[in-house]
């Protein structure tokens, strides 16, 4: 792949600048984040940083006046989502580590909590790691909340807590949850984002903070990470780019939602602004609940200058990544996320369309 492009370019990139309008556009009321600060971790995430382009995009083009306090990990990577903008009065980057206790000076008005190990590829590996964010971190910054007395703080949970539905059960709401083993390998990340929501309801019922939480499905975008990230859909995207076939490790049978990530970052700044303190919302694009098989011929299908192919090679399964098998056919539904006004604009032929021409830097 080419060198990324840098952060001075991408505020005008034709995909990111009409992704930004997309969302812009939308009934947010979005006016209750001007002149605020707002607190983001995990910034250089693919979730976190496009939530902060578009914060900086309404700094740069609406002069909505919002002060940006960005935690990470790595400076080296926040100069490469971020770059020159780094440089911005608007924006403050922070190295802290979460799992300590938090000491800021000034308002914050606002916490998006997103920092977490989100791949399978680590589950098994340093299942420590994954968890501590969820659960240690979520305590620090609700403590930080509670003593700034923010107007909302945001928590990025996931599908993941659901566990295991009944099989044929189909869509499920946020009321219901199915069986989790917390001793299986997978569940130091779906136990733990499950004691993080429950931090959150905690904080609003004993110090009346409001906490909302996002249970994020699959969600793709310009600016995954296509050449480290392993799971499915970022694989199947880096083979498109790279004029490969695309190779299925399984029978290709299983379905998830899928869901651009403009969709998404509207439903986070919905869920923030307009959720119900205390409360979860499902965001999946329910519509786009799709198969492997289906996916992938989707992809293929974008590139028109060269025939490309599918091949299941289900006997050279990678054993290191620790799929998730439950719930193969069943979907949380978003009615209601759509309560709150959210809508779904890009189904996957679009949004994926979307990401390869960002992807190949089709100005």
């Amino acid at each position: 792949m080419e060198e990324k492009m840098a952060i001075e370019d991408i505020m005008s990139n034709k995909v990111i600048n009409a992704d930004m309008e997309d969302i812009f556009q939308r009934d947010i009321s979005l006016q209750e984040l001007y002149g605020k600060t707002v607190m983001i971790t995990g910034a250089t995430g693919m979730l976190a940083s496009y939530l902060i382009y578009f914060i900086m995009w309404l700094n740069e083009k609406k002069q909505a006046d919002i002060k940006i306090v960005a935690l990470a990990r790595n400076r080296q990577k926040c100069l490469e989502r971020f770059g020159g903008y780094l440089e911005r009065d608007y924006f403050e980057l922070r190295l802290d580590d979460i799992l300590q206790p938090l000491t800021i000076e000034g308002d914050i008005d606002y916490i998006i909590h997103t920092a977490s190990l989100a791949s399978p590829q680590y589950y098994g590996t340093v299942p420590v790691d994954v968890a501590a964010p969820n659960v240690i971190g979520t305590y620090n910054l609700l403590e930080l909340a509670r003593h700034k007395k923010t107007k909302g703080f945001l928590f990025f949970s996931s599908g993941d807590v659901y566990g295991k539905m009944p099989d044929g059960i189909g869509g499920f709401s946020e009321q219901e949850m199915g069986v989790m083993d917390p001793l299986d390998t997978h569940s130091c990340y779906g136990e733990s984002k499950r004691m993080g929501e429950t931090l959150c309801a905690a904080y609003t019922r004993q110090y009346n903070i409001s906490t909302a939480i996002a249970r994020i499905g699959h969600t793709y975008g310009p600016t995954m990470d296509i050449d480290n990230d392993p799971r499915v859909f970022s694989s199947f995207m880096k083979n498109i780019c790279e004029g490969k076939d695309i190779v299925l490790r399984s029978d290709g049978t299983a379905k998830r939602p899928f869901c651009y990530i403009a969709d998404a970052v509207a439903a986070y700044l919905l869920i923030l602004l307009r959720g119900e303190a205390g409360n979860a919302y499902n965001v999946c694009n329910t519509g786009q609940f799709i198969s492997m098989n289906e996916l992938a011929e989707t992809l293929i299908n974008i590139r028109q200058d060269i025939e490309l192919k599918i091949v299941h090679d289900i006997k050279n399964a990678d054993n290191d990544f620790v799929e998730n098998k439950d719930n193969v056919a069943n979907c949380p539904v978003s009615t209601k996320l759509e309560k709150l006004g959210w809508e779904c604009h890009f189904d996957v032929k679009s949004g994926f369309g979307r990401v390869y021409s960002f992807l190949k830097r089709e100005t």
